[in-house]
């Protein structure tokens, strides 16, 4: 009920705004409605070029339909504007006139196609033949459009224009069932998803029936019910373009976290480790204050994977992982390094406190049940008293770690010499 309850109140309450604007004295000067314009057409191309890119990424047909509805939206609107302020359409406000055609040309082509959308967004697949669609989406589009245009402005104005019946401009009503259809379609698309770019195209076209309502109720252009169905026609841009903003944004940072994030055992890779010892080698240099990192190596890797399989081999690299973020404070940083080896980054710590981390690394390790048991060898290295570089702090703490495998000693971290 409260999904059914929700959108009425918002139809009603936009019903009681367009009766309440329809007796307004208020005319809207070209200029504003021109820069509406403005701004629709930009947000409309700019969404069209978001899409059309996606498109060519991954070839799905949804983006490619979405992208021709905004792209064929955002030419026509801009190509409106011209005539409106060199006087082409005629605007006279002592007069009840048809809505121009380029504008109804424009939102005739953007109903259809996001119907399109809203139909191959219901299938999961890619364009085998992108041209043919792209031409045949085009056919469909500008024919309906065409003819949808045609018919209206054939429309006797005494049809067109009813200024005393309950609705004025009733083929306003026509254009906003079609806009209803894509409405639907999107809203149980984001159900099904829950994606910003959904949200944002339910909310579109939620917007634009709700442009046309109001301008159902317009006595004449550039009166206060047309300014605001061309408000609303704005924000469903604006809206449209925010969910496919905040969606690219979000891909970009998992897109991110995946460059810099090792896939099994998800903690840093080697790009994000130099990274961040190259920071914190900044940072000391600045402060005075050293560093240390630990190089941790797991013992037997190549046994567990020849006796328990490469499965069990890889849960032993990630119950490892899982012992080093829980030995970690939330300053330091783990990493890891390559193969069967993992890096622990201490900020401001020295030697001895290094050691600590080191102990309760070891009593994890000892609490840890799962089969098989789990060991692992340690080496150390300070900055900047082992090296003041990624490659030599390494290669200190891999000299540590080849003396305490020599030792054979599995606990202690040795002294360095």
């Amino acid at each position: 009920m409260q999904n059914i309850w929700f959108p009425a109140a918002l139809g009603t309450l936009v019903l009681v705004l367009s009766l309440m604007l329809r007796n307004s004295s208020f005319i809207v000067p070209p200029e504003l409605f021109g820069y509406l314009q403005v701004a629709s057409g930009i947000m409309a191309l700019t969404f069209a070029a978001i899409s059309l890119l996606r498109f060519r990424s991954d070839r799905d047909r949804f983006s490619l339909f979405l992208g021709l509805a905004f792209l064929l939206s955002g030419i026509s609107i801009l190509s409106s504007i011209p005539g409106l302020f060199v006087g082409l359409w005629g605007i006279s406000p002592d007069s009840l006139q048809k809505t121009p055609w380029l504008w109804w040309l424009s939102r005739s082509l953007f109903a259809f196609l996001l119907i399109a959308a809203a139909i191959v967004g219901k299938r999961v697949g890619t364009s085998i033949h992108p041209l043919l669609e792209t031409v045949l989406a085009l056919m469909i589009a500008v024919g309906f459009g065409v003819l949808a245009t045609v018919g209206y402005q054939w429309l006797p104005a005494s049809w067109a224009i009813q200024p005393n019946a309950a609705v004025i401009r009733p083929s306003n009503l026509a254009l906003a069932l079609a806009f209803l259809v894509p409405a639907i379609g999107f809203s149980r698309r984001y159900k099904k998803t829950g994606l910003p770019s959904d949200a944002g195209l339910f909310l579109a076209a939620a917007l634009n029936v709700a442009c046309h309502i109001v301008a159902s109720e317009s006595k004449e252009l550039m009166d206060a019910a047309f300014l605001l169905a061309q408000g609303l026609k704005t924000l469903g841009y604006a809206a449209a373009l925010g969910g496919m903003l905040i969606q690219s944004t979000r891909l970009y940072e998992e897109v991110r976290s995946l460059a810099i994030k090792d896939p099994l055992t998800r903690l840093g890779n080697y790009r994000f480790l130099a990274e961040v010892i190259d920071r914190e080698i900044h940072r000391s240099m600045r402060t005075g204050r050293p560093f240390t990192i630990l190089l941790v190596d797991v013992n037997g890797l190549k046994n567990i994977n020849d006796h328990y399989g490469h499965a069990t081999g890889s849960q032993a690299l990630c119950r490892v992982a899982d012992i080093l973020h829980a030995a970690c404070r939330g300053t330091d940083t783990s990493a890891r390094y390559g193969g069967d080896e993992f890096v622990l980054v201490l900020p401001e710590t020295g030697e001895e406190s290094a050691r600590r981390v080191h102990a309760r690394l070891r009593e994890h390790l000892a609490n840890d049940s799962p089969m098989p048991p789990l060991s692992v060898s340690v080496g150390l290295a300070v900055c900047p008293v082992d090296g003041a570089s990624f490659t030599t702090l390494l290669e200190a703490a891999d000299k540590s770690l080849y003396m305490m495998k020599r030792d054979h000693d599995l606990h202690l971290i040795p002294i360095r010499r």
